[in-house]
């Protein structure tokens, strides 16, 4: 993506977000997880949060678990069902409202994944195959490129289009997904009728959450402090984090990833600085600064595991959110599949 078109896009970004709060009537926003593993501070930090605060803002907000998502690179659902219903555990107990939210799955919606056929048709393979963020998965995903994973922006594009959601909370790399989806609804209402918004990206402020060992926070690097993880069990894992020989402790990303990811973990539980907090560890050494960091990510985290625990006690609940949710979205789902049959001439 070049610098004009991300600045372009960050611009209408900033227009949309000085909107939100005065006319939220005006949005459906769309926004979803893969279900491969237990959700952790990375993802409260980086869009759970951010959720939360557009839902409780009055906006129309739909969250896919995207189970059909995972064999994009993955071979085995194994432990997919645990997994969904986890999440759904997890979104409640950092404050997403089953109320006010539609929490759902792509395989439980059999209209919005019907798009696929129609919206295939508008892209071509070159469009494709260019998509950067398909590169990079595959790339990390040591997998052949397969069909799913090639057409990954397109099922995107339904999840999106399927509520006619106009906005997306994005970081800068997913981008592209969204010009994809724009370009495909704009194509769309050319060829047949105007049925589809061109939705918009907003971009985060989110910084990156960096795992206790100075990477991106990952469940696969094993970086990561659960939502779910028992207060020991986050204290072990911030405890074998990787630091450095120096024992005085400073706040430096490029020549102290270690130490820096542990201040800035500390800094987003607390509300205050890494340099605060370098400040005050001083001397102290990795040790103390362990310390303070288990204390601060269990204390932040207490009131989200003390609703996960209530949440686990009720499972029935967890079962009834879903249901209803996936029952709302076939609602919607269906209704814009008509639109999209009616616009096509297919309707017999």
């Amino acid at each position: 993506m070049s610098i004009d078109s991300f600045e372009a896009s960050r611009k209408r970004s900033d227009e949309i977000r000085a909107d939100l709060s005065v006319h939220p009537e005006n949005y459906t926003m769309l926004t979803g997880d893969r279900p491969t593993g237990r959700l952790h501070l990375g993802h409260y930090f980086g869009t759970i949060r951010e959720r939360v605060a557009l839902q409780d803002m009055g906006i129309a907000t739909r969250i896919i678990i995207a189970d059909y998502q995972v064999i994009t690179d993955r071979d085995t659902t194994e432990h997919i069902a645990d997994n969904v219903r986890n999440m759904v555990v997890d979104y409640l107990a950092c404050g997403i409202d089953p109320d006010k939210t539609i929490v759902f799955t792509h395989s439980a919606v059999p209209a919005l994944n019907q798009l696929m056929l129609p919206f295939l048709s508008l892209v071509t393979e070159a469009e494709l195959q260019r998509n950067p963020t398909v590169k990079s998965e595959m790339e990390a995903s040591g997998h052949a490129l397969t069909g799913l994973l090639l057409t990954y922006p397109v099922h995107q594009a339904c999840d999106i289009l399927f509520c006619k959601g106009n906005i997306v909370p994005v970081g800068k790399d997913q981008l592209p997904h969204i010009e994809q989806t724009r370009m495909i609804a704009r194509r769309f209402n050319e060829r047949y009728a105007q049925v589809f918004p061109e939705p918009e990206g907003v971009l985060n402020d989110a910084v990156e959450i960096p795992g206790l060992d100075g990477r991106k926070m990952s469940k696969s690097y094993g970086n990561a402090v659960a939502l779910s993880a028992t207060d020991e069990e986050t204290a072990k894992l911030i405890k074998k984090s990787k630091t450095d020989a120096d024992r005085m402790i400073t706040y430096d990303k490029e020549s102290r990833p270690g130490v820096s990811a542990l201040l800035t973990t500390a800094a987003l539980c607390t509300g205050r600085t890494e340099q605060e907090i370098a400040d005050e560890i001083g001397e102290s050494g990795a040790g103390a600064l362990k310390k303070y960091v288990a204390e601060s990510v269990n204390g932040f985290l207490a009131p989200i595991r003390e609703r996960r625990r209530e949440l686990e006690g009720d499972m029935a609940y967890i079962e009834d959110v879903l249901h209803e949710g996936n029952r709302r979205a076939n609602e919607i789902a269906n209704a814009t599949l008509d639109e999209v049959r009616e616009a096509m001439g297919m309707v017999y």
